[in-house]
Protein backbone atom coordinates (compact mmCIF):
# COMPACT_ATOMS: atom_id res chain seq x y z
CA UNK A 1 0.00 0.00 0.00
CA UNK A 2 2.56 2.39 0.96
CA UNK A 3 4.55 1.74 -2.05
CA UNK A 4 1.17 2.51 -4.10
CA UNK A 5 0.70 6.12 -2.72
CA UNK A 6 4.68 6.58 -3.40
CA UNK A 7 4.22 5.95 -6.86
CA UNK A 8 0.80 7.82 -7.24
CA UNK A 9 2.74 10.77 -5.50
CA UNK A 10 5.68 10.66 -8.04
CA UNK A 11 3.54 10.78 -10.81
CA UNK A 12 1.43 13.67 -9.81
CA UNK A 13 4.83 15.62 -8.64
CA UNK A 14 5.22 17.16 -11.92
CA UNK A 15 1.47 18.35 -11.89
CA UNK A 16 1.67 19.85 -8.58
CA UNK A 17 4.46 21.84 -9.48
CA UNK A 18 2.83 23.49 -12.38
CA UNK A 19 0.26 23.94 -10.07
CA UNK A 20 2.19 25.76 -7.72
CA UNK A 21 4.44 27.89 -9.99
CA UNK A 22 3.86 31.61 -10.26
CA UNK A 23 6.46 32.33 -12.35
CA UNK A 24 6.99 29.79 -15.65
CA UNK A 25 9.64 29.41 -18.74
CA UNK A 26 8.49 27.22 -20.78
CA UNK A 27 11.02 25.83 -23.46
CA UNK A 28 10.48 24.55 -27.06
CA UNK A 29 12.20 22.38 -29.38
CA UNK A 30 12.54 22.75 -32.71
CA UNK A 31 11.40 19.04 -33.13
CA UNK A 32 7.92 20.08 -31.78
CA UNK A 33 7.30 23.37 -33.19
CA UNK A 34 8.50 23.07 -36.59
CA UNK A 35 6.93 21.23 -39.62
CA UNK A 36 7.94 20.95 -43.27
CA UNK A 37 6.92 24.43 -43.88
CA UNK A 38 7.37 26.14 -40.92
CA UNK A 39 5.90 26.98 -37.58
CA UNK A 40 3.00 24.55 -36.82
CA UNK A 41 0.24 27.14 -36.76
CA UNK A 42 -2.47 24.72 -35.28
CA UNK A 43 -0.03 23.04 -32.62
CA UNK A 44 1.10 26.58 -31.22
CA UNK A 45 -2.29 27.80 -31.20
CA UNK A 46 -3.35 25.19 -28.36
CA UNK A 47 -0.17 26.01 -26.71
CA UNK A 48 -1.05 29.92 -26.79
CA UNK A 49 -4.68 29.35 -25.13
CA UNK A 50 -2.71 27.18 -22.34
CA UNK A 51 -0.38 30.18 -21.94
CA UNK A 52 -3.38 32.75 -21.72
CA UNK A 53 -5.13 30.59 -19.19
CA UNK A 54 -1.98 30.29 -16.86
CA UNK A 55 -1.66 33.94 -17.11
CA UNK A 56 -5.24 34.99 -16.07
CA UNK A 57 -4.94 32.80 -13.37
CA UNK A 58 -1.51 35.46 -12.68
CA UNK A 59 1.49 33.26 -13.46
CA UNK A 60 4.63 35.25 -15.34
CA UNK A 61 5.30 33.17 -18.47
CA UNK A 62 8.24 33.14 -20.53
CA UNK A 63 8.71 31.07 -23.54
CA UNK A 64 12.46 29.83 -24.55
CA UNK A 65 12.30 28.99 -28.73
CA UNK A 66 13.98 26.91 -30.84
CA UNK A 67 13.22 27.38 -35.05
CA UNK A 68 15.10 29.86 -36.27
CA UNK A 69 17.51 27.51 -37.96
CA UNK A 70 15.31 25.23 -39.10
CA UNK A 71 12.53 27.13 -40.96
CA UNK A 72 15.58 29.43 -42.31
CA UNK A 73 17.92 26.22 -43.72
CA UNK A 74 14.57 25.83 -45.77
CA UNK A 75 14.31 28.80 -46.71
CA UNK A 76 17.86 29.18 -48.09
CA UNK A 77 18.01 25.85 -49.16
CA UNK A 78 20.04 24.55 -47.04
CA UNK A 79 20.79 20.72 -46.97
CA UNK A 80 22.57 18.36 -44.96
CA UNK A 81 24.86 18.86 -41.68
CA UNK A 82 25.62 22.72 -41.50
CA UNK A 83 28.86 24.68 -41.17
CA UNK A 84 28.67 28.01 -38.59
CA UNK A 85 28.66 30.75 -41.00
CA UNK A 86 25.34 28.36 -42.71
CA UNK A 87 23.52 28.40 -39.46
CA UNK A 88 24.31 31.66 -38.66
CA UNK A 89 22.85 32.27 -42.37
CA UNK A 90 19.19 30.38 -42.16
CA UNK A 91 19.26 32.43 -38.37
CA UNK A 92 19.17 35.29 -39.65
CA UNK A 93 16.68 34.33 -42.68
CA UNK A 94 14.46 32.40 -39.93
CA UNK A 95 14.36 34.86 -37.00
CA UNK A 96 11.58 37.05 -38.19
CA UNK A 97 9.28 34.25 -39.63
CA UNK A 98 9.67 32.53 -35.98
CA UNK A 99 8.68 35.16 -34.42
CA UNK A 100 5.60 36.22 -36.49
CA UNK A 101 4.63 32.80 -36.28
CA UNK A 102 4.47 33.26 -32.37
CA UNK A 103 2.98 36.60 -32.91
CA UNK A 104 0.33 35.27 -35.14
CA UNK A 105 -0.98 32.79 -32.35
CA UNK A 106 -1.15 35.29 -29.49
CA UNK A 107 -2.72 38.53 -31.96
CA UNK A 108 -6.33 36.92 -31.27
CA UNK A 109 -5.87 37.36 -27.66
CA UNK A 110 -4.47 40.63 -27.54
CA UNK A 111 -0.64 40.09 -26.26
CA UNK A 112 2.12 41.23 -27.32
CA UNK A 113 5.50 39.04 -28.15
CA UNK A 114 8.45 40.56 -27.02
CA UNK A 115 11.41 39.42 -28.81
CA UNK A 116 14.66 38.52 -26.64
CA UNK A 117 18.08 37.41 -28.32
CA UNK A 118 20.75 36.60 -25.86
CA UNK A 119 24.44 35.31 -26.23
CA UNK A 120 26.32 33.12 -23.37
CA UNK A 121 28.03 36.52 -22.53
CA UNK A 122 24.47 38.21 -21.24
CA UNK A 123 24.25 35.70 -18.63
CA UNK A 124 28.01 35.35 -17.86
CA UNK A 125 29.02 38.92 -17.80
CA UNK A 126 28.08 40.61 -14.02
CA UNK A 127 26.40 43.86 -16.16
CA UNK A 128 24.86 42.39 -19.30
CA UNK A 129 23.26 39.63 -16.54
CA UNK A 130 21.71 42.85 -14.46
CA UNK A 131 20.25 44.49 -18.03
CA UNK A 132 19.34 41.07 -19.19
CA UNK A 133 17.06 40.70 -16.45
CA UNK A 134 16.05 43.91 -16.28
CA UNK A 135 14.29 43.55 -19.17
CA UNK A 136 12.95 40.81 -19.16
CA UNK A 137 11.33 41.65 -15.82
CA UNK A 138 9.94 44.82 -17.90
CA UNK A 139 8.17 43.03 -20.07
CA UNK A 140 6.59 40.68 -17.98
CA UNK A 141 5.18 43.91 -15.77
CA UNK A 142 4.26 45.53 -18.86
CA UNK A 143 2.27 42.11 -19.90
CA UNK A 144 4.14 40.81 -22.89
CA UNK A 145 5.25 37.82 -23.52
CA UNK A 146 9.37 37.37 -23.90
CA UNK A 147 9.74 35.21 -26.14
CA UNK A 148 13.53 34.20 -25.70
CA UNK A 149 16.43 32.65 -28.30
CA UNK A 150 20.14 32.38 -28.68
CA UNK A 151 21.38 34.95 -30.78
CA UNK A 152 22.65 32.51 -33.31
CA UNK A 153 24.10 35.03 -35.60
CA UNK A 154 26.29 36.39 -34.15
CA UNK A 155 27.11 33.41 -31.21
CA UNK A 156 30.31 31.80 -32.35
CA UNK A 157 31.09 27.86 -30.83
CA UNK A 158 33.18 29.85 -28.00
CA UNK A 159 29.96 31.89 -26.50
CA UNK A 160 27.18 29.69 -27.60
CA UNK A 161 24.93 28.01 -24.86
CA UNK A 162 24.80 24.87 -26.89
CA UNK A 163 21.45 24.45 -27.16
CA UNK A 164 18.44 25.57 -26.33
CA UNK A 165 17.62 23.62 -23.19
CA UNK A 166 20.61 25.25 -21.17
CA UNK A 167 19.61 28.37 -22.80
CA UNK A 168 16.63 28.14 -21.04
CA UNK A 169 17.73 26.95 -18.00
CA UNK A 170 19.71 30.42 -18.02
CA UNK A 171 16.67 32.04 -18.71
CA UNK A 172 14.77 30.16 -15.53
CA UNK A 173 17.78 31.92 -13.37
CA UNK A 174 17.41 35.08 -15.17
CA UNK A 175 14.10 35.95 -13.73
CA UNK A 176 13.99 33.62 -11.16
CA UNK A 177 11.42 31.07 -12.51
CA UNK A 178 9.87 28.60 -10.18
CA UNK A 179 9.35 25.84 -12.66
CA UNK A 180 10.96 25.21 -15.95
CA UNK A 181 9.08 23.15 -18.40
CA UNK A 182 11.06 21.35 -21.22
CA UNK A 183 8.74 20.08 -24.06
CA UNK A 184 10.26 17.16 -25.52
CA UNK A 185 8.84 14.45 -28.21
CA UNK A 186 8.95 12.12 -25.59
CA UNK A 187 7.53 12.24 -22.12
CA UNK A 188 10.45 12.56 -20.05
CA UNK A 189 13.34 10.71 -18.74
CA UNK A 190 13.58 6.69 -18.69
CA UNK A 191 15.91 3.98 -16.81
CA UNK A 192 17.16 3.96 -20.80
CA UNK A 193 16.38 5.32 -24.71
CA UNK A 194 12.96 3.97 -25.00
CA UNK A 195 13.36 3.61 -28.67
CA UNK A 196 15.82 0.84 -28.13
CA UNK A 197 14.77 -0.81 -24.99
CA UNK A 198 11.09 -2.05 -25.06
CA UNK A 199 12.38 -2.92 -20.67
CA UNK A 200 12.55 1.14 -20.66
CA UNK A 201 10.74 2.01 -17.38
CA UNK A 202 9.92 5.51 -17.52
CA UNK A 203 10.80 8.05 -13.95
CA UNK A 204 8.21 10.37 -12.78
CA UNK A 205 10.76 11.95 -10.44
CA UNK A 206 14.11 12.56 -9.81
CA UNK A 207 14.80 13.97 -6.39
CA UNK A 208 19.18 14.59 -7.16
CA UNK A 209 20.67 14.07 -10.11
CA UNK A 210 23.07 11.36 -9.71
CA UNK A 211 25.65 9.52 -12.39
CA UNK A 212 23.37 7.22 -12.73
CA UNK A 213 20.55 9.68 -13.67
CA UNK A 214 22.79 11.22 -16.55
CA UNK A 215 23.91 7.71 -17.13
CA UNK A 216 19.75 6.95 -18.09
CA UNK A 217 20.03 10.19 -19.90
CA UNK A 218 22.66 9.57 -22.25
CA UNK A 219 21.93 8.44 -26.07
CA UNK A 220 18.39 9.50 -25.21
CA UNK A 221 16.49 11.39 -27.85
CA UNK A 222 19.82 11.62 -30.06
CA UNK A 223 18.34 10.43 -32.84
CA UNK A 224 16.04 13.04 -33.49
CA UNK A 225 15.91 14.84 -36.79
CA UNK A 226 15.17 18.28 -35.99
CA UNK A 227 17.22 20.15 -33.63
CA UNK A 228 20.76 20.15 -31.57
CA UNK A 229 19.87 18.71 -28.18
CA UNK A 230 18.64 15.34 -26.84
CA UNK A 231 17.70 14.08 -23.25
CA UNK A 232 21.35 14.57 -21.88
CA UNK A 233 21.24 18.10 -22.48
CA UNK A 234 17.66 18.23 -21.04
CA UNK A 235 19.03 16.63 -17.56
CA UNK A 236 22.16 18.95 -17.72
CA UNK A 237 19.75 22.31 -17.90
CA UNK A 238 17.54 20.39 -15.27
CA UNK A 239 20.78 20.62 -13.06
CA UNK A 240 21.60 23.94 -14.05
CA UNK A 241 17.93 25.50 -13.14
CA UNK A 242 17.91 23.47 -10.21
CA UNK A 243 21.05 24.89 -8.75
CA UNK A 244 19.16 28.36 -8.93
CA UNK A 245 16.60 26.76 -7.02
CA UNK A 246 13.85 26.23 -9.85
CA UNK A 247 12.58 22.78 -10.25
CA UNK A 248 12.34 21.11 -14.26
CA UNK A 249 9.50 19.15 -15.93
CA UNK A 250 10.12 17.43 -19.23
CA UNK A 251 7.03 16.76 -20.85
CA UNK A 252 5.85 15.60 -24.42
CA UNK A 253 5.03 18.27 -26.67
CA UNK A 254 4.03 16.70 -29.84
CA UNK A 255 0.12 16.72 -28.01
CA UNK A 256 -2.40 19.04 -28.47
CA UNK A 257 -2.72 21.65 -25.02
CA UNK A 258 0.56 20.53 -23.54
CA UNK A 259 0.60 22.79 -20.45
CA UNK A 260 -2.34 21.61 -19.61
CA UNK A 261 -1.68 17.88 -20.49
CA UNK A 262 0.93 18.62 -17.42
CA UNK A 263 -1.25 19.87 -15.22
CA UNK A 264 -3.89 17.61 -15.67
CA UNK A 265 -1.01 15.22 -14.34
CA UNK A 266 -0.06 13.67 -17.86
CA UNK A 267 2.92 11.97 -18.10
CA UNK A 268 5.98 13.75 -17.41
CA UNK A 269 9.50 13.55 -15.25
CA UNK A 270 10.10 16.29 -12.71
CA UNK A 271 13.51 16.72 -11.50
CA UNK A 272 13.26 18.55 -8.08
CA UNK A 273 15.39 22.05 -7.25
CA UNK A 274 18.45 21.23 -5.20
CA UNK A 275 18.57 24.33 -3.82
CA UNK A 276 15.96 27.51 -2.83
CA UNK A 277 15.79 30.60 -4.75
CA UNK A 278 17.31 32.46 -1.29
CA UNK A 279 19.71 29.38 -0.62
CA UNK A 280 21.21 29.79 -4.43
CA UNK A 281 21.28 33.58 -5.00
CA UNK A 282 23.37 34.03 -1.36
CA UNK A 283 26.08 31.01 -3.06
CA UNK A 284 26.37 33.04 -5.86
CA UNK A 285 26.86 36.51 -4.49
CA UNK A 286 29.19 34.52 -1.96
CA UNK A 287 31.33 32.43 -4.36
CA UNK A 288 30.71 32.51 -7.54
CA UNK A 289 31.33 36.37 -8.30
CA UNK A 290 34.80 37.42 -8.14
CA UNK A 291 34.93 40.76 -6.09
CA UNK A 292 35.98 43.68 -8.21
CA UNK A 293 36.83 45.77 -4.70
CA UNK A 294 37.86 46.16 -1.27
CA UNK A 295 35.66 48.23 1.50
CA UNK A 296 37.41 48.77 4.16
CA UNK A 297 35.08 49.61 7.12
CA UNK A 298 35.42 50.54 11.08
CA UNK A 299 34.56 48.19 14.07
CA UNK A 300 31.26 49.91 14.76
CA UNK A 301 30.43 48.91 11.18
CA UNK A 302 31.50 45.36 11.59
CA UNK A 303 28.81 45.47 14.70
CA UNK A 304 26.28 46.12 13.15
CA UNK A 305 26.74 43.98 10.16
CA UNK A 306 26.57 40.93 12.57
CA UNK A 307 23.52 42.18 13.80
CA UNK A 308 21.94 42.12 10.74
CA UNK A 309 21.86 45.50 9.43
CA UNK A 310 22.99 47.07 6.14
CA UNK A 311 26.45 48.62 5.40
CA UNK A 312 25.96 52.49 5.92
CA UNK A 313 28.71 55.07 4.15
CA UNK A 314 29.46 56.48 8.22
CA UNK A 315 31.41 53.34 8.64
CA UNK A 316 33.33 53.33 5.68
CA UNK A 317 36.83 54.27 6.37
CA UNK A 318 37.93 52.96 2.70
CA UNK A 319 37.35 52.15 -1.13
CA UNK A 320 39.61 50.20 -3.26
CA UNK A 321 39.19 49.15 -6.47
CA UNK A 322 37.58 50.23 -9.66
CA UNK A 323 33.77 48.54 -9.84
CA UNK A 324 30.34 49.58 -11.07
CA UNK A 325 27.05 49.48 -9.16
CA UNK A 326 25.80 45.97 -8.66
CA UNK A 327 29.16 44.23 -8.82
CA UNK A 328 30.68 42.43 -6.34
CA UNK A 329 32.81 43.78 -3.39
CA UNK A 330 34.86 42.53 -0.67
CA UNK A 331 34.01 43.54 2.83
CA UNK A 332 36.84 44.04 4.82
CA UNK A 333 38.07 44.90 8.62
CA UNK A 334 40.68 48.02 9.55
CA UNK A 335 43.22 45.11 10.55
CA UNK A 336 42.42 43.69 6.59
CA UNK A 337 40.35 40.90 7.96
CA UNK A 338 37.69 39.65 5.16
CA UNK A 339 34.38 39.54 6.68
CA UNK A 340 31.89 39.19 3.69
CA UNK A 341 31.20 40.00 0.37
CA UNK A 342 28.30 41.19 -1.08
CA UNK A 343 26.54 43.74 -4.25
CA UNK A 344 27.40 47.05 -4.50
CA UNK A 345 24.46 50.16 -5.00
CA UNK A 346 27.71 53.14 -5.86
CA UNK A 347 29.82 53.23 -8.42
CA UNK A 348 33.58 53.71 -7.25
CA UNK A 349 33.42 56.62 -7.81
CA UNK A 350 30.47 57.73 -5.75
CA UNK A 351 31.46 54.96 -3.01
CA UNK A 352 34.43 57.11 -2.68
CA UNK A 353 32.27 60.65 -2.53
CA UNK A 354 30.11 59.22 0.38
CA UNK A 355 32.75 57.00 2.49
CA UNK A 356 32.21 58.38 6.23
CA UNK A 357 29.14 60.41 5.27
CA UNK A 358 26.17 60.22 7.56
CA UNK A 359 23.28 59.12 5.68
CA UNK A 360 21.26 62.74 5.21
CA UNK A 361 24.67 64.29 4.22
CA UNK A 362 24.03 61.70 0.69
CA UNK A 363 21.97 63.75 -1.39
CA UNK A 364 24.35 66.82 -0.67
CA UNK A 365 27.45 64.83 -1.77
CA UNK A 366 26.12 63.07 -4.85
CA UNK A 367 23.36 65.68 -6.38
CA UNK A 368 20.92 62.97 -6.07
CA UNK A 369 18.74 61.20 -4.00
CA UNK A 370 19.40 57.06 -2.98
CA UNK A 371 18.63 54.89 -0.73
CA UNK A 372 21.64 55.23 2.24
CA UNK A 373 22.81 51.89 2.38
CA UNK A 374 25.88 51.12 0.25
CA UNK A 375 25.51 47.76 0.10
CA UNK A 376 22.13 46.02 1.48
CA UNK A 377 21.83 43.54 3.79
CA UNK A 378 19.50 41.10 1.10
CA UNK A 379 22.90 41.62 -1.11
CA UNK A 380 25.37 40.99 1.67
CA UNK A 381 26.75 37.61 2.83
CA UNK A 382 29.26 37.31 6.11
CA UNK A 383 31.95 34.38 5.97
CA UNK A 384 30.43 33.79 9.45
CA UNK A 385 27.00 32.77 8.15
Amino acid sequence: MSSNLNRNAAQGAASAAAHAAKRLVIKVGSAILCGPDGVREAWLSTLAADIVELRAGGVEIVVVTSGAIAIGRNRLGLKGALRLDEKQAASAAGQAALAQGWQAAFTPHDIAIAQVLLTLEDTENRRRYLNARATLRTLLGLGALPLVNENDTIATSEIRYGDNDRLAAHAAQLVESDLLVILSDIDGLYTADPRKDGSAKHIPLVEAITPEIERAAGGVNQSAGVGSGGMASKVAAAKIAGGAGCDTVIAPGLVDHPLKAVLDGGPATLFRASITHEGARRQWIAGRLKPSGRIVIDDGAAKALENGASLLPAGVKDVEGAFARGDAVEIVTLDGQSIGQGLIAFDAGDARKIAGAKSDRIEALLGYRRRPAMVEKDDLILRSE
